[in-house]
């Protein structure tokens, strides 16, 4: 399993939310590309970037500094934040991001992102499906920033895409995202159970090096992390089997 630092940016700044609150931001005093050289420094070969204002209302207001991380040519980047289109995705792989991700639309516009993953093809593309636990323990799908939830289960969501040639997915525990209170392990290893041609990204609640290992145990193909790295909770020599220059 690889690990996959998180740069999250908000009006050009690195930031980090509370299970997506943004009334919750905290800011780092540290510009994205120092951050992103610090990583590739790490031995940190895919970098993830979330445009926090192009999630939330659809623009692309962080877009100059992504192209700027992109030109660097240090690590691969997976970015998402207000890809809901067929330019803003050609857009901004055209800029020299590897993988762009696909949040709500990959719930509210099957068909398109069906379309999207013949046409870029399966390894340029990753669905992001953020989720919340209910009162059954289900994984049910939020969407739009996380301000709503559909009633889609995880597993009815990615049933949709039986057909496609679809390979990365980034799933989120939304009540764990930033609280660094450990990833929900049993989520992935079920993911992994149910599909396991898919490659699984983990995200939400990474606090240690234990962590890590679990997901790894898990199944799980990377797991991204943001706060835990962004200060600095992981000792670097327990980054190794993760990042192989730490």
């Amino acid at each position: 399993m690889q690990l996959i630092p998180s740069i999250d940016l908000r009006g050009g700044r690195c930031v980090r939310l509370l299970k997506g609150d943004f009334s919750t931001e905290t800011r780092y005093e540290i510009d994205p590309l120092a951050l992103l050289q610090h990583y590739h420094a790490l031995g940190a070969r895919w970098l993830h970037i979330v445009d926090l204002d192009g999630a939330r209302d659809g623009s692309l207001g962080n877009r100059a500094i992504i192209v700027d991380l992109a030109a660097a040519k240090a690590v691969n980047l997976q970015v998402g934040g207000g890809l809901r289109n067929t330019a803003a995705l050609a857009q901004m792989l055209d800029a020299g991001v590897a993988r762009a991700v696909v949040g709500s639309a990959a719930v509210l516009k099957v068909e398109q992102v069906q379309a999207w993953l013949a046409h870029f093809g399966a390894e340029r593309i990753t669905l992001a499906f953020d989720v919340s636990i209910d009162d059954g323990g289900v994984p049910r799908v939020m969407t739009h920033g996380w301000q709503r939830q559909s009633e889609y289960s995880l597993w009815s969501a990615l049933d949709n895409y039986g057909a496609s040639q679809l390979k990365h997915v980034l799933c989120t525990d939304v009540g764990r995202d930033g609280a660094l209170t450990g990833p929900n392990v049993a989520l992935y290893r079920e993911a992994v159970r149910r599909y396991p041609q898919i490659e699984w990204q983990a995200s939400g609640g990474i606090r240690n090096a234990h962590d890590l290992h679990a997901l790894s145990e898990a199944g799980a193909a990377a797991a991204i992390s943001g706060k835990a790295l962004l200060e600095n909770l992981i000792p670097i020599e327990e980054l190794q089997p993760f990042l192989p220059n730490a």
